[in-house]
């Protein structure tokens, strides 16, 4: 099931699984204010976003959008890669479920890694903040960047494509 937290507790979660190794070093730079990965999230506009090649087929997508409401957001997952989503500035909700238990609306399509599930309101609501991370296997579908009741906040954000290990 997900791992979620503090950057530091996610990474001690995933201690021992090597594969995991590029996208930490990646998250360690960008973590760090005035690097250059950080000054290329920070000069993003809100709407844009940009694909970071890393190691062993691993790829970020950096971005920044506003949180939106519930009714706007979708349950997925992925097969060929885990995602860490991490959220660097503002603050989001994600919803997270078992597939088993989300209705599929739009099965596997292997040319985007995703599949879409219709509406479950059975899941669990996690809030992110910045430095905050949540990790998510095939197993676990996902609906991330929702707002709270605060309304909606500008996010920065990445989210690390890690290959499922054979």
């Amino acid at each position: 099931m997900a791992i979620f937290g503090s950057l530091s507790t996610v990474r001690a979660q995933c201690r021992g699984l090597a594969y995991f190794d590029p996208a930490f070093a990646y998250l360690d730079e960008l973590a760090k204010s005035g690097s250059p990965a950080r000054k290329r999230l920070d000069a993003l506009a809100a709407g844009e976003s940009g694909r970071v090649e890393l190691a062993d087929g691993m790829f970020a997508i950096e971005q920044v959008y506003r949180s939106k409401p519930r009714a706007e957001g979708f349950f997925e997952s992925h097969r060929k890669y885990i995602d860490i989503q991490v959220v660097l500035a503002g603050e989001e909700l994600m919803e997270v479920a078992e597939i088993g238990h989300l209705p599929v609306k739009t099965p596997f399509d292997a040319d985007r890694d995703v599949i879409i599930y219709g509406d479950f309101t059975g899941a669990s609501v996690l809030r992110f903040r910045a430095g905050e991370a949540g990790v998510y296997f095939p197993a676990d579908g996902h609906m991330p960047g929702l707002m709270g009741a605060g309304g909606p906040h500008l996010v920065r954000k990445t989210v690390v494509k890690v290959p499922v290990p054979a």
